[in-house]
């Protein structure tokens, strides 16, 4: 009992220290540019492992660990692709965006951002790519709060429904008030914390088996059937299909929302190269991290696990003290809430930006924008915890139909967008349309071609219709010369 106590107490501490981060948030939030993108201010560090920690979500701690635990190497494709997703996002990108939809009027969302690029007279595209950031983000933030929910559940014995509601309560608490800015600089907590958890136990299992090589030739000696990249467990050899699916990962990162946000919130453009460098370093330790402590964690747990999902809980469990026990399991704790704020965030921009003031009244003031938003986080939140009641949904199947989704609508508008200066406005409602659309529809088939992961083909004919609308529509050419200008003047 007196270790629960400890771990609960650590699990508390967290807690108060992220609402004090969200207070003082409030006190520097003023308007909407504040509440959305900080007032577009964050230094180059605070941005890529901002961006980090809310892409990571409990993927990094209970996902990617579980299939290395289940799967072996071979489970590593997926991070290969994720990583170039990063990496690629944030140099060919980022700095674009942040130029880009500065000088258009200061858009703080991507529809926004899309609807200026394009000087369209009606609202169509903006209310598409609402509709899909409402749709997949729903269910992204449910994701977050189940898994918040069995955390709670399997630590401390909670009811799990009791537990979904105290974590959406922590969540709502800090995102409410402190909007961006509170977001991002618990963000910049929760990133080195993860870190510092992945970092950790695999250094502990590691050292206790005589160093790398000697886990690694343990590994080789007990487990040999998990130590291929090119096979899964059973000895046969991965497909092309499999091996592009989970490469194909690495394309969501052009489009994810609450990523894209962090690009834009940089505080200067000639901050991306740093912020790039920081972001691939967090990343690729954190791959490394989570893949060691799955693949490594069957050398020091005696008893497989039916759920590999919580190797990192029984490993922190096994090794130390309830106290450093509580601090890493905080650790998942700011994983799940440092995705599920950012997510709430950008779904209340899109409902309050991107609907409300486009269909309910073009001329509300920024300080009223806000107050919507705030609404809105409460709204969007209480309709996820209301999906998040059902313990037996599958979290991981969640992330992964979000993620297609939003990296399929988005990813090849918005990178298109910032390259081509022919692209035109019915080509981005195509675009978004067609790629939202084909997860939607490739989701529900399955058997040969229709078993690589949807993300890849809605993001392919997602760019396909983008370039052929485009082709036979007309740009006005005071729009490709501003695109023109707009780069041209600031690269």
């Amino acid at each position: 009992m007196s270790g629960q106590w400890l771990v609960a107490l650590t699990f508390i501490a967290y807690l108060v220290l992220i609402l004090a981060i969200g207070v003082y948030a409030y006190r520097r939030t003023k308007d909407a540019s504040d509440y959305f993108l900080g007032g577009r201010s964050l230094p180059p560090a605070v941005a890529a492992l901002s961006a980090g920690a809310s892409d990571m979500s409990g993927w990094l701690l209970l996902g990617l660990p579980g299939a290395a635990y289940a799967s072996g190497l071979s489970s590593a494709w997926i991070a290969f692709g994720l990583f170039g997703g990063i990496v690629l996002s944030w140099t060919i990108m980022a700095r674009r965006l942040r130029i880009y939809s500065f000088a258009l009027d200061d858009a703080l969302t991507v529809p926004s951002y899309l609807h200026r690029r394009f000087d369209l007279n009606t609202p169509w595209l903006r209310t598409v790519c609402a509709f899909f950031i409402l749709l997949f983000f729903l269910f992204y933030v449910a994701s977050g709060l189940i898994a918040g929910g069995k955390l709670f559940e399997t630590v401390f014995g909670w009811d799990y429904q009791w537990a979904v509601v105290i974590g959406a309560i922590a969540v709502i608490s800090y995102t409410l008030f402190g909007g961006f800015l509170a977001v991002s600089w618990t963000d910049v907590f929760q990133g080195l914390l993860m870190s510092l958890a992945l970092l950790i136990v695999p250094i502990m299992i590691i050292s206790d088996e005589g160093g790398v090589g000697g886990a690694w030739a343990q590994m080789q000696a007990q487990h040999p059937e998990l130590m291929h990249l090119m096979t899964d467990k059973t000895g046969a050899a991965l497909g092309v299909a499999a091996i592009l699916s989970s490469l194909a990962w690495g394309l969501g990162y052009f489009g994810q929302p609450h990523i894209l946000a962090r690009f834009k919130a940089l505080r200067h453009p000639d901050d991306m190269p740093a912020a790039a460098s920081v972001a691939a370093i967090w990343s690729l330790a954190g791959f490394l991290g989570a893949l060691s402590v799955g693949l490594f964690g069957h050398l020091e747990l005696t008893q497989a696990l039916p759920d590999g999902e919580r190797i990192f809980m029984a490993l922190v469990e096994s090794l130390f003290h309830p106290l450093i026990a509580g601090i890493l399991l905080a650790a998942i704790l700011s994983a799940i809430m440092s995705t599920a704020d950012s997510q709430l965030l950008v779904s209340s921009a899109a409902l309050a930006e991107d609907i409300y003031h486009v269909w309910f009244g073009r001329k509300v003031s920024s300080e009223h924008l806000v107050v919507v938003g705030r609404w809105a986080v409460v709204a969007l939140s209480l309709i996820a915890v209301g999906v998040a009641m059902d313990p037996g949904s599958k979290v991981l199947d969640v992330v992964a139909y979000a993620w297609a989704g939003l990296g399929a609508a988005f990813g090849p508008a918005v990178l298109i967008s910032l390259y081509w200066s022919r692209m035109t406005g019915a080509g981005a409602i195509a675009g978004v349309l067609v790629g939202g659309i084909t997860v939607l529809v490739w989701k529900q088939l399955s058997g040969g071609i229709f078993d690589i992961y949807e993300l890849l083909p809605g993001f392919v004919l997602s760019a396909a219709a983008i370039v052929l609308v485009s082709a036979v529509t007309h740009c006005p050419e005071g729009i490709s010369t501003r695109h023109r200008q707009i780069l041209g003047q600031k690269q």
